[in-house]
């Protein structure tokens, strides 16, 4: 049975495409690299408390290999669980990788637990045609909404051209896309796709793109069109540690509309830049991207430890002391205070 974005409870379509915060969940676990429940549900109450529009489980943060050691589907219950908690339902998005027998099975699980969308990882799809594309994300977008997902190559993405974003959200199942190439050029793609498909008013654009989250948020994309295009929110991986500060971030950019923008605000683009560069272990080609996550929410008590499903996954030399440094020198960027007062609540 499909799901459709009209089938959708009332207002929760208008939260996404107004935009807001989806946090990229991490994964909680013990000190024997098992599923830690209490504090998976910790972090999803967290990021829920903190005002976020939603949460994405089963990503990449949340770590890939969940679906090999049996976790995927206890690790979005969780999420669920946490989300029923709360008096305004948020936007659940599952994340779905591998081909498309395998898209299609999590898609069900992830529609029978009560999410709403699914986001697409197409890096299964190497050297495929973009025929073959469009018609597995068709198969999937059959079984769920469906947010596209433009993952940077440098991390398994593919290039995926304009067209293919085209012939992407002119499928009718597709409400949303996440643009993450970390690339200026191939972001542009993305947003020349959207606005030739004729769908930009269904299509609700999310920055993916953690080296330019506030430049994202901030820039009218006028790019010939009827109306300029916005990106309108964030499915980030870094807005998953700070998360409150987050919230605020993106409201102030939400708020300058088509307006001048305040030369503070454009100055925190750098600044979150260079936070993220200590947080994704730039230094070391993203090696400690995870473990960096994990850093900051075991510092602030959320987590016991950093400890990821591959043991090899650690912090990298000198990041620790990096994710110090940026946290002492951007206060106003974290929430270690939101945190502390919340944290026996979220761990009950």
């Amino acid at each position: 049975m499909t799901l459709r974005w009209e089938d959708w409870p009332s207002g929760l379509l208008d939260r996404l495409r107004a935009g807001c915060v989806i946090p990229a969940h991490p994964l909680a676990l013990t000190a024997g690299r098992k599923l830690d429940p209490r504090r998976q549900k910790a972090l999803s109450r967290y990021y829920l408390d903190a005002g976020s529009g939603g949460i994405a489980v089963g990503v990449h943060t949340t770590q890939f290999a969940i679906r090999e050691v049996g976790l995927y589907e206890p690790v979005l219950r969780i999420a669920a669980e946490a989300a029923a908690e709360q008096a305004t339902p948020p936007i659940l998005v599952a994340g779905v990788v591998g081909r498309t027998e395998q898209a299609v099975r999590e898609a069900r699980i992830a529609r029978g637990l009560g999410y709403h969308a699914v986001l697409l990882s197409l890096a299964a799809w190497k050297g495929a045609s973009e025929d073959e594309l469009v018609a597995h994300c068709e198969a999937v977008a059959a079984e769920m909404p469906l947010f596209g997902f433009y993952l940077q190559p440098a991390v398994g993405g593919l290039p995926l051209p304009a067209s293919f974003w085209r012939r992407f959200a002119r499928i009718p199942n597709a409400i949303g896309i996440k643009i993450a190439p970390f690339n200026r050029y191939a972001t542009l793609d993305v947003l020349r796709g959207v606005l030739e498909s004729g769908a930009a008013d269904r299509i609700a654009l999310y920055t993916g793109n953690d080296d330019h989250i506030v430049g994202d948020l901030l820039t009218r994309f006028d790019l010939g069109g009827a109306k300029p295009l916005r990106i309108v929110g964030g499915l980030l991986g870094h807005w998953s540690v700070w998360t409150r500060a987050a919230v605020e971030l993106q409201r102030r950019c939400q708020v300058v509309g088509d307006g001048p923008i305040p030369a503070e605000l454009l100055a925190l683009d750098a600044q979150v830049t260079e936070m993220n560069a200590a947080v994704f272990d730039v230094a070391h080609a993203f090696h400690g991207v995870i473990a960096g996550c994990h850093e900051i929410l075991r510092r602030q008590g959320l987590l016991e430890g950093i400890w990821c499903l591959d043991p090899h996954e650690d912090l990298s030399p000198g990041q620790a002391e990096l994710l110090t440094a940026v946290a002492a020198r951007y206060p106003h960027l974290t929430d270690d205070a939101f945190v502390r007062d919340n944290l026996s609540r979220w761990l009950a």
